[in-house]
């Protein structure tokens, strides 16, 4: 069995939220945690429970095998970089905004 490394898991978590520009106090909320296990797990202080993973998975639009262990396995994202890749650079940032609010959209 593969060992959990929480401080990895923290950063994947911490930086899809701060990605989708939502607060601790936001995400504590949802999960119905407190702001300080929010950090704490974010850190890799502490671990999370199978209702706050299933929590993060939902808020941040996450599958289970990419919070734990940092996997996109048999996840086809090709299409969508294919997509990017034609996209002018300086449009690209239009692109991301429009992803971000269809993935909030989808709460």
């Amino acid at each position: 069995m593969q060992d959990l490394d929480y401080k990895a898991i923290g950063a994947r978590i911490k930086k899809q939220r701060e990605y989708l520009g939502l607060t601790r106090d936001y995400l504590s909320d949802k999960l119905g945690v407190s702001v300080t296990f929010c950090r704490d797990f974010e850190i890799g202080a502490k671990g999370i429970s199978i209702q706050t993973l299933a929590g993060l998975m939902y808020v941040l639009k996450l599958s289970a095998d990419y919070i734990l262990f940092g996997e996109t396995e048999g996840i086809d994202t090709e299409p969508l970089l294919r997509m990017l890749d034609s996209c002018p650079p300086e449009k690209r940032k239009y692109a991301e905004d429009i992803l971000k609010a269809f993935l909030m959209a989808m709460e």
